[in-house]
């Protein structure tokens, strides 16, 4: 999969009450390897919840941050008030997410793998665009993914010739069973790694606030798995 140029890729709505574009923040691809299936999730920008193009009040009162996610085939909307909401999450068809959409995805016109801890962060001090890819598995039950970000976040240290990503959020999908639909399997992380091999991930799910009032919850990155991995970072210019 070669890696996007994330700063000029996009896709916008084909419905007539409002073409919104939204910006492609990450990518995922599933892939259902006994099924021959294979599904690119495009995971976008968020913004707030609106009253589009009113004269007044443009943001709702009651606010909540949305992120869409878009595929070919379905479409996963994140509705996260400050609260725990039944509306966190959504799956809609294809068609019914602002009627359908046009994918404006660009390729890197120059891509470079960086294949040492040295050439990583020689391009992060260059100020070189990057962007990671984090394959991960489960030979059991035949399904992999690829996701792929810009990164926006990285650590350096030169004394010991270190790095480490810390980007997000991301569309993760749990391989650890088979889902009726590949939409099902996602949710949103952030990722972070610092060796080929490995990569943790902080996943948003209902977080108790207060020890004294269990049942007192919010939506946040809490759940953390570390799953084996192979990472590659690569400079997209």
């Amino acid at each position: 999969m070669t890696p996007l140029d994330y700063g000029r890729s996009f896709l916008i709505g084909k419905g007539s009450a409002n073409e919104v574009r939204f910006w492609i923040e990450s990518r995922t691809r599933v892939l259902d390897n006994r099924a021959g299936i294979c599904e690119d999730f495009y995971q976008t920008a968020s913004c707030k919840s609106e009253n589009t193009f009113c004269e007044t009040d443009l943001f709702k009162r009651d606010n909540y941050d949305y992120l869409p996610i878009f595929s070919a085939t379905y479409g996963l909307i994140f509705r996260r008030p400050a609260r725990l909401s039944d509306r966190y999450r959504e799956t809609r068809p294809y068609s019914e997410m602002f009627g359908g959409y046009h994918l404006h995805v660009l390729e890197g016109a120059s891509v470079r793998e960086l294949p040492s801890n040295a050439s990583i962060r020689e391009e992060t001090y260059r100020f070189a665009p990057l962007v990671s890819q984090t394959e991960i598995r489960n030979d059991d039950n035949g399904l992999s993914a690829l996701i792929e970000c810009p990164v926006k976040t990285m650590n350096t240290r030169r004394g010991d010739d270190r790095y480490q990503v810390d980007t997000g959020p991301i569309a993760f999908p749990d391989l650890s069973k088979r889902p009726e639909r590949l939409v099902d399997c996602l949710s949103l992380a952030f990722v972070a790694f610092n060796t080929p091999h490995f990569a943790d991930f902080v996943i948003e799910a209902p977080t108790a606030v207060d020890p004294a009032n269990p049942d007192l919850k919010v939506h946040h990155y809490s759940k953390i798995v570390s799953l084996p991995a192979r990472n590659r970072v690569f400079a997209v210019e």
